[in-house]
């Protein structure tokens, strides 16, 4: 369920996974090689939050087309 804060909607990871159509350990893999910037924010649960620019972030990124190294 998203929640507001300062008058911003922020999604939780699993939440992040279906409106992008990521995986989980997709969204996680990229932020920790630093593919992406998202994430950052966490409640106080810890869990990390991403904003509507955030899932953004993380739709482009999927819409790259990869090459492999020659």
């Amino acid at each position: 369920m998203p929640v507001e804060i300062e008058g911003q909607t922020y999604y939780k990871v699993s939440e992040a996974s279906q409106l992008s159509g990521m995986s989980r350990s997709t969204i996680h893999r990229w932020i920790h090689e630093g593919i992406i910037t998202g994430g950052k924010l966490r409640n106080r649960a810890g869990w990390r939050l991403f904003s509507e620019e955030d899932i953004t972030e993380i739709k482009a990124e999927a819409g790259r087309v990869w090459k492999e190294p020659d």
